[in-house]
């Protein structure tokens, strides 16, 4: 048994997604799962996390090089 529940990824894939059968085996079990809204990644980046990217690589200041001249 492959673990895929395969009539409910076919019921998302051709009535959901409204892809074409060609179009959905073509598909790896990652692209799909992203087209269906799963495992899309991190979520966005709010102010505190900002606020921590801006603390750890902070903007240089007029003037400053690359070099550390």
């Amino acid at each position: 048994m492959s673990g895929f529940d395969w009539p409910a990824l076919m019921r998302a894939g051709f009535l959901g997604l409204r892809l074409a059968p060609e179009q959905f085996w073509r598909l790896t079990p990652a692209e799909l799962r992203l087209m269906l809204g799963q495992g899309s990644g991190l979520p966005a980046m709010n102010r505190s996390g900002l606020d921590a990217l801006l603390a750890a690589y902070p903007d240089k200041t007029q003037g400053e090089c690359d070099d550390g001249s």
